[in-house]
């Protein structure tokens, strides 16, 4: 049985750009077709597309609201841009948005494909990283369970049935008993199981670069600081 093609949504409204990508994507990947950016979050709705080849520039919705949408509703999406070399803005916007990469108009076929290809190797790479961290966090879950202690099991019982509260939980306990563990597993059990956990060890970092490491800074904030910087928030 061979294996499955991924799918390729190429979204372009100039048929002599669209036409030609499409038919080189042809042989390697499932590929599918729109002429604007309605008609690509429609075909998003019902076909399983994995990448999207997507030029910024289209009638009706533009190719950032396209990017924007996709990248909301369907993030695993890997998105290369299609731009002019005049439009460099719109793709560094576009690159801003989520976008994987971005292509010129008169990008060579090879490129296109190698391109595509790459973006293909990272998407299988994050599915990976994800089923780790799930097969981790399932571990978690069973070191905690089977644990002899009963005030262990206790926690374990408490913690179950705060996480699905709207509350914020202060976890307090000596270096090294599980606090970490705890906060995961209450994530994990909460409504915003979705959204990311972010650990910070404020202890490794130094009182003077607590707030720009938290709230992050821009390029030229204070004296230092040679690029944009974004915060744990």
């Amino acid at each position: 049985m061979s294996e499955r093609r991924k799918s390729v949504l190429v979204v372009d409204g100039d048929a002599e750009v669209r036409e030609p990508l499409a038919a080189a994507l042809q042989r390697d990947y499932h590929v599918l077709r729109a002429a604007t950016g309605e008609v690509a979050l429609q075909l998003m709705e019902k076909e399983d597309v994995e990448l999207m080849l997507l030029d910024v520039h289209l009638a009706g919705i533009s190719g950032i609201d396209v990017l924007k949408i996709t990248k909301e509703n369907y993030p695993y999406v890997e998105v290369i841009v299609i731009s002019a070399i005049e439009e460099l803005d719109a793709a560094i916007e576009a690159m801003r948005c989520g976008a994987y990469h971005y292509i010129s108009k008169d990008s060579d076929i090879d490129g296109v494909r190698a391109l595509v290809a790459h973006a293909s190797e990272r998407q299988d790479l994050n599915r990976h990283v994800l089923r780790l961290r799930a097969e981790v966090a399932e571990q978690v879950d069973r070191e905690f369970v089977v644990g002899p202690s009963r005030s262990t099991r206790d926690v374990i019982e408490l913690v179950r049935k705060v996480a699905p509260l709207p509350a914020t939980v202060l976890i307090l306990g000596e270096s090294g008993t599980g606090k970490e563990l705890l906060a995961r597993m209450i994530h994990r059990e909460s409504g915003a199981s979705d959204s990311p956990f972010v650990a910070v060890n404020l202890a490794a970092i130094p009182n003077d670069l607590v707030e720009s490491t938290l709230f992050g800074h821009e390029k030229g904030a204070f004296t230092g600081a040679i690029r944009q910087q974004l915060g744990k928030f």
